[in-house]
């Protein structure tokens, strides 16, 4: 057997660790996101807090994919893009894609 057959189940461990680890965190960004679809729905975004909630949705992006959550580093990333470019007319689709967001994670917080 090579060594990284005995190592994965100690990797394993290690990212379910730093996973419960930045749980916290993960939850306070995923509640700054939501306060900040609640404001582009209220037409209260103002430019700091989209960037701060564009700095966030990318900093979730790269941690969830990190911890092997894929597909909702991938919605995170889509929220980043509509953050940037934000429009009237996406305010829905960041709603759609907040929704998302928190489905796929719903089991894991």
């Amino acid at each position: 057997m090579n060594q990284s057959t005995h190592s994965d189940p100690e990797i394993h461990a290690l990212l379910e660790d730093l996973w419960q680890r930045h749980l916290p965190a993960t939850r306070e960004r995923l509640d700054l996101l939501e306060n900040a679809v609640r404001m582009a729905f209220a037409g209260q975004l103002n430019a700091t807090n989209r960037a701060e909630a564009q700095s966030v949705a990318h900093k979730l992006s790269g941690n969830l994919g990190m911890f092997g959550h894929k597909e909702a580093g991938l919605i995170a990333s889509e929220i980043e893009y509509i953050l940037k470019t934000l429009t009237p007319d996406a305010v829905a689709e960041l709603g759609e894609n907040m929704q998302r967001l928190r489905h796929s994670l719903n089991t894991y917080l």
